[in-house]
């Protein structure tokens, strides 16, 4: 049985044909774990973790970051076997255009991970029932446009074909191969492939820092936001004296005053989901606005008792809760159209909108309808927590029946939102501002915020929406009289 074994990029989740390489966590001729994380990938609806599947030692890394790799394609060779002797293969980890043409006997000494079938059930890209493949983060509908992958024998991609079919190269004598030299920079630092997480990344670019330059403080070398920060804040080296233009000059206009951002991951999605939304549905959107001044205290009061003074409160929640009411008393807001017929669903799989760092994203809870305000409000503060630490996995974000977005956290009054592909309503709830309202008739400073309902007009009508808005907005108004009447 072969030692040295080839790593392809497994299924993400369906639908998902390709994925964009974040960080790779180890680097040539590292020893590693069974299912120790060996790198970070980017899909149209995730950042994970990919864990290797053998243990042993990092032969070969075919792919930099910054690359998009297609499913199924090598991304990493592991010697399973390092200490049993020397083998004849390369330990530069470099391209296969780097590579020379490996010989029928080296090849014969290496085994490629099995493809999709051949996998013991249970392991990674191993037979799940149905016929798909067991994947890392689970399953979820097919939101991405379709992909045809290439037949077997057919003409392979042209991504796929810089792979090599081992990473292997014949040796004039078998002696352990000593590897190359790293190059060093000025700082001290291996070159190659520079460790830092995504959100580090991100940081060094808004703040024109070149991670190259870096010599990182963190596990492995990696750099850290504190590296990046440092490099920020320390003094520029002095630049040769210029003479300013003259105030008359004319203004430029050119490609080195303009930033272009590659629209990928979770952009991309968001971006084709929306555009099929808004030009499929028929958007209708309508408004309210509530004193929700007994709402704001009734938080307060539900604050301030023993059992609920280490849970993350926020208005969101009654927001949440009404809108899990309303459903009750208007089914047919929670539900898709389906062409020919409309689906009504006697669950909620309740969205929350939630801004990231990698873009705008919204998991939702699942059947939210049959928690209680504790579980409720346990599950929004997992739900925002794992959203900001960018590890929502596309299960997660696959289902949802009716969505929630809060623009009020960004000092926005309301908005007319765009549904979801496959939901009929989605709520945006307002800033909560101090205005002038009449009460009990007269005008007396309140807590005021406004919502904005889109619903699809082939599914909800004028009259369903409007109801199904005015008892959210009764709900905020009086949320203790309405649990009362309602429940």
């Amino acid at each position: 049985m072969s030692r040295i074994k080839t790593f392809n990029l497994p299924d993400l989740g369906e639908g998902l044909t390709e994925g964009e390489i974040l960080a790779w966590l180890v680097k040539v001729g590292d020893d590693i774990e069974l299912n120790q994380p060996i790198v970070e990938v980017e899909t149209a609806k995730a950042a994970v973790e990919i864990p290797a599947k053998w243990a042993g030692r990092v032969q070969a890394i075919f792919h930099p970051e910054g690359t998009t790799v297609e499913v199924g394609s090598p991304i990493i060779a592991i010697d399973t076997d390092p200490n049993a002797g020397p083998i004849e293969q390369s330990t530069t980890g470099a391209p296969a255009a780097d590579l020379p043409t490996p010989s029928a006997a080296s090849l014969a000494a290496v085994e490629v991970a099995p493809e999709e079938g051949m996998v013991e059930p249970g392991l990674i890209g191993g037979v799940a029932p149905g016929g798909r493949t067991a994947v890392l983060v689970g399953y979820g509908p097919r939101n991405a446009p379709a992909k045809r992958r290439p037949r077997k024998g057919g003409v392979v991609p042209a991504r796929a074909a810089a792979a090599p079919a081992a990473p292997v190269q014949p040796a004039p004598a078998p002696v352990v191969p000593a590897p190359a030299a790293p190059a060093v920079n000025g700082n001290g630092r291996v070159t190659g492939a520079v460790l830092a997480k995504p959100p580090v990344r991100k940081l060094a670019k808004d703040l024109g820092v070149d991670l190259a330059t870096l010599t990182g403080s963190g596990p492995l070398g990696s750099i850290t936001r504190e590296d990046v920060q440092r490099a920020a804040s320390a003094p520029a080296a002095a630049e040769p004296l210029t003479v300013a233009a003259p105030a008359t000059a004319a203004a430029s206009f050119g490609a080195d005053r303009e930033q272009r951002i590659p629209v990928k991951g979770v952009r991309k999605l968001t971006a084709e989901n929306m555009a099929r939304s808004a030009f499929t549905a028929p958007h209708v959107t309508e408004f309210l606005t509530v004193d929700v001044t007994r709402a704001m205290k009734a938080l307060d009061r539900l604050r301030e008792r023993r059992e609920w003074r280490d849970v993350r409160v926020s208005p969101l929640l009654l927001v949440a809760k009404a809108v899990l009411l309303a459903v009750k008393r208007h089914p047919m807001v929670n539900s898709t159209w389906a062409g020919d017929e409309i689906v009504v669903k006697d669950y909620v799989n309740l969205g929350i909108a939630a801004a990231t760092e990698r873009g705008l994203i919204v998991p939702n809870i699942k059947d939210a309808g049959r928690l209680s305000l504790r579980e409720l409000a346990d599950a929004m503060t997992a739900l925002v927590q794992t959203a900001k630490a960018g590890k929502t996995s596309p299960a997660d974000m696959s289902g949802g029946t009716l969505t929630i977005t809060n623009v009020g956290v960004f000092g926005v009054d309301t908005g007319t939102p765009i549904l979801p592909p496959g939901e009929s309503a989605i709520l945006a709830f307002g800033a909560v501002r101090e205005l002038p309202w009449v009460h009990k008739g007269k005008v007396k400073p309140r807590l005021v915020t406004t919502l904005g309902l889109s619903f699809d007009h082939r599914i909800i009508d004028g009259e369903l929406g409007s109801k199904f808005l005015r008892d959210i907005g009764d709900f905020l108004a009086d949320p203790e009289a309405a649990l009362l009447a309602w429940t």
